[in-house]
Parts: C-alpha cells; sequence; structure tokens
C-alpha cells in the first residue's frame, strides 16, 4: 500500500466534502471521541501530588490506544491500491483542510462587509483570546496567525506523520494534538498534568511546521520576502513551531501579526512577527486565503509524487 497515496486520498476527500453535519450529528467525530476519553482521563487522574506522572500516563494511554487502533485496521487492509483507497477513507476524518477555509472565510466575510461584530463572533470560533478586545485589525490578525498554525497543526502534520507511518501515524499524531489542544496549557490545573502532552506536541510539530512555512513561502508570489521573514522572526516566537508557518504567512502578505494580545484579564507581551509592515485588512485574509488554497495545492502534488514514486 501507499502511504502517501492513502494521505493523498485523505485530502482530496475532506476537501471535496469535509465532515458532513448528518455524519457528525449520527456518529461523532473522532477528535470528539478523543476529546471524551481525555476529558475522562483528567476528571480521574489530574489530582494529588503526582500529576506529572499520572498526565504523562495519560499521553501514552491515548497515544497508544490511537495508534494501536490505526495499526489493527493497517494491518487487516488489503495490499494494493484496493487497501490504499481503503486506509484513505480511513484517514479522511483526521484532516481539516475544508474546515479550516470555511471557519477563517466565516471571518473574512463580515470583516469585509464592515461587520465587526459578526467577524468577532466568527474569529472567537477558532482563537482563544477575548474578541470583545479586536478592532478590525486585530480580528484580521487573529484570522490570518489561526490560518498559517493550524495549516501545520490540522492538515500539514497529520498528513506527514500519515505519509510516514500510515494510519498508526496520522491516528497518533491527532491523539498528541487534541491532547496538547486539551491538556497541553500552563494553567494551575494543567501546567504538571499537560507537560509530558506538550512536550510531546512540540516534538511531532518540529518537522511538519517547518515544512508548512517552506511550503507557504513556495506558494505566496513573494518567495524570498517569505522565506527571509520566516528565517528571521520564527524563532522569536512563543512557540517553537508556530513562528514557521506564521512568520512565513506575514512575510508572503507583508503585513504584521503576533505582538501583543489579551486572554481573558492577562494581556500576552508577544513579540511582533514581520515588525514594521502594517496590520492585516479585510482584503489581506482573502488574500491570506487564496495562499492557503496555493499552499494545499502543492501539498497535493507533494503526496501525488511521492505516491508515483512508490512511497
Amino acid at each position: 500500500m501507499s502511504f502517501a497515496g492513502a494521505m493523498l486520498i485523505a485530502m482530496v476527500i475532506d476537501a471535496a466534502i469535509g465532515w458532513p453535519d448528518a455524519l457528525f450529528l449520527r456518529i461523532g467525530h473522532p477528535v470528539t471521541w478523543l476529546g471524551r476519553l481525555i476529558a475522562t482521563l483528567d476528571a480521574r487522574l489530574n489530582g494529588g501530588r503526582a500529576r506529572r506522572a499520572a498526565g504523562v500516563l495519560t499521553a501514552l494511554v491515548v497515544i497508544g490506544l490511537a495508534g494501536g487502533i490505526g495499526a489493527v485496521a493497517w494491518a487487516l487492509l488489503p495490499g494494493g491500491w484496493p487497501g490504499t483507497l481503503i486506509a484513505g477513507v480511513l484517514a479522511w476524518p483526521l484532516v481539516a483542510v475544508r474546515s479550516m477555509h470555511q471557519h477563517v472565510a466565516a471571518v473574512a466575510r463580515p470583516l469585509a462587509s464592515g461587520d465587526l461584530e459578526g467577524a468577532r463572533h466568527a474569529v472567537s470560533m477558532i482563537v482563544g483570546r477575548d474578541p470583545a478586545r479586536l478592532d478590525a485589525a486585530g480580528v484580521a490578525r487573529a484570522a490570518t496567525e489561526s490560518l498559517a498554525e493550524n495549516t501545520s497543526d490540522g492538515i500539514v502534520a497529520p498528513l506527514f506523520w500519515g505519509a510516514v507511518a500510515g494510519l498508526p501515524g496520522i491516528a497518533a499524531y491527532k491523539a498528541i494534538n487534541t491532547l496538547d489542544s486539551m491538556i497541553g496549557h500552563r494553567t494551575p490545573r494543567h501546567e504538571a498534568f499537560g507537560w509530558a502532552s506538550a512536550r510531546i506536541d512540540d516534538g511531532v510539530n518540529l518537522a511538519p511546521a517547518r515544512l508548512s512555512g517552506l511550503i507557504f513561502a513556495l506558494a505566496s508570489p513573494a518567495p524570498r520576502a517569505a522565506l527571509r521573514c520566516m528565517m528571521r522572526d520564527a524563532r522569536h516566537h512563543r512557540s517553537p513551531n508556530a513562528g514557521w508557518p506564521e512568520a512565513a504567512m506575514a512575510g508572503a502578505l507583508g503585513v504584521r501579526l503576533s505582538g501583543p494580545r489579551v486572554y481573558g484579564d492577562r494581556i500576552a507581551q508577544e513579540p511582533w512577527v514581520n515588525d514594521g509592515a502594517p496590520d492585516p485588512t479585510a482584503a489581506d485574509l482573502n488574500r491570506a486565503l487564496a495562499l492557503y488554497r496555493r499552499a494545499m495545492l502543492g501539498v497535493a502534488g507533494i503526496l501525488a509524487g511521492l505516491a508515483v514514486w512508490g512511497w
């Protein structure tokens, strides 16, 4: 079976139809299944003195279960292209090509029409910062950053690990990413318990984040500016990984990203990415979506090339 071919099939199916609402209402989604398991372990194990050890155990259980189910499914598949096709269908829910575009487009539309409240509501669905504190530039900046970072986490990284290790790889990655999003936070409850999940997530995203930045740069009308910004500013970001696609996006669009932001009653004094450039506008957010579409065509081309090569 072709690992890359299966990931290409998953990507194409998701880009075409996403995860239909009717299917979600009937059976949910693999991420919600993982979420329920993580929430249960968090409620039962996150207490007492050994929180870090309990968090390590939680991460191992969730990742092992997801990867193990993927390995069993992979072992049961037929060989050749029939198996590749079935593997692609099974991997389909674990990428988010269509939903990523839909969520950001839902911000771009009201922002372009001057509906700031509508844009704030839409952006609150994809970022954690306080939307009431965001002006039009802040909304555009938050949505652009989310598009860049989540392209890496939600699309390139799962496809990367699926191309490397088949269904076990993409399933284990999705478990790691879900763990990080739920418990990998520096809060009193999760700083110790989520430590292992956050560190594992940082490790598995090292290569995909840099690859995402490179793909954005090469898909942009200004690849040199994007590459220059990425190499200069990515390491200044608070995250060891998110800065790479964000800096490439900022350089490609000629805008500044990151910077200070408000979470609840706390102001995070983050450095600017591409400092000195103007804030993004609604038009820039639409340009970011166009860049995203070109980047996804590039990812599909890479997977197709690998599949033809016999990966």
